[in-house]
């Protein structure tokens, strides 16, 4: 953040840490990684990407959350990032900052917006048809905001990251539509397995929500979609070595993947109820590790 930011920005700034850190704290620590200067704009935008995935979660009805997405496409409307706004907008830190960060970095509206666009599917039950439709659905909540803050960490170079982007945000989004997979079969909702790998093992998405999917049948869809998520996992730390060192620390979550795919496919593993979770001292020492490394 600038030396000259008021009161004011500091605390909206300080607000979207917070947020990421109790919210996303893989993603929080990892950022720690990143240059100082960067960090309270990195916050910014992935505070936004925190608010806009919890629209689900924080409305009992999908026109309510229809209501909440379209006041964020409202507050990134251009007028809105140059500053010419309502006070309405500005009093909402996240959006305070994140428009001051769009502003700092001139980064593009429409992957963000596309982004919006992209949650209405999480305010209905309908799932994915084929892995394609998947796979797109991670570029642009995972994969988009990773190129935004290669941005703010190059001041706005071309990090050469579009693959490495592409196939981490899909690693990325997998894992943690994986690891949230009990919460939304109980609410009658399904990210994945989509419907055509459901199809190879003779499964509906009524058998899935339903919970009455043959547990060998369900084993064997998410043992797919496990495989999926290394190979993107693989293409995207080959595609890391030829990017600009600068935006590192933003894929150092790829690190923690195998630790939660491994809890997967331990013996113990129950897909309606295992609540997938990694100690801290181990994904603290994986992100570590993997920044000592580097990815050259």
């Amino acid at each position: 953040m600038d030396a000259d930011s008021s009161r004011s920005g500091f605390d909206a700034f300080a607000h979207c840490e917070s947020l990421v850190r109790d919210g996303d704290p893989d993603r929080y620590f990892a950022t720690l990684f990143a240059d100082a200067t960067a960090r309270p704009h990195l916050f910014a935008l992935y505070a936004f990407t925190l608010e806009i995935a919890r629209v689900r979660d924080a409305v009992s009805q999908a026109l309510a959350g229809e209501i909440r997405l379209q006041w964020w496409r409202d507050a990134l409307a251009p007028e809105a990032a140059t500053g010419a706004l309502s006070g309405d907008v500005r009093a909402n830190p996240v959006a305070a900052a994140l428009l001051d960060t769009i502003a700092r970095f001139n980064l593009p509206l429409q992957p963000l917006l596309d982004l919006i666009d992209a949650r209405l599917n999480d305010l209905y039950d309908d799932p994915f048809a084929d892995l394609n439709q998947l796979e797109g659905y991670c570029g642009e909540t995972f994969s988009a905001p990773l190129r935004l803050a290669g941005l703010i960490l190059t001041d706005g170079a071309d990090a050469g990251d579009a693959d490495a982007a592409g196939h981490a945000g899909v690693a990325l989004g997998m894992t943690a539509l994986m690891r949230a997979f009990p919460v939304h079969a109980r609410r009658g909702q399904l990210m994945l397995p989509p419907l055509d790998v459901l199809g190879e093992q003779g499964l509906t998405r009524g058998d899935i929500v339903a919970g009455r999917a043959d547990s060998r049948k369900l084993a064997a869809a998410m043992a797919r979609m496990r495989d999926q998520i290394r190979r993107h996992r693989d293409a995207a730390q080959t595609a890391l070595s030829a990017c600009d060192p600068r935006i590192g620390p933003l894929y150092l979550p790829l690190a923690l993947i195998p630790l939660y795919l491994d809890r997967m496919e331990r013996g113990d593993y129950a897909p309606y109820e295992t609540r997938v979770e990694v100690p801290r001292w181990r994904r603290l020492w994986h992100l570590w590790r993997q920044a000592r490394k580097g990815w050259r």
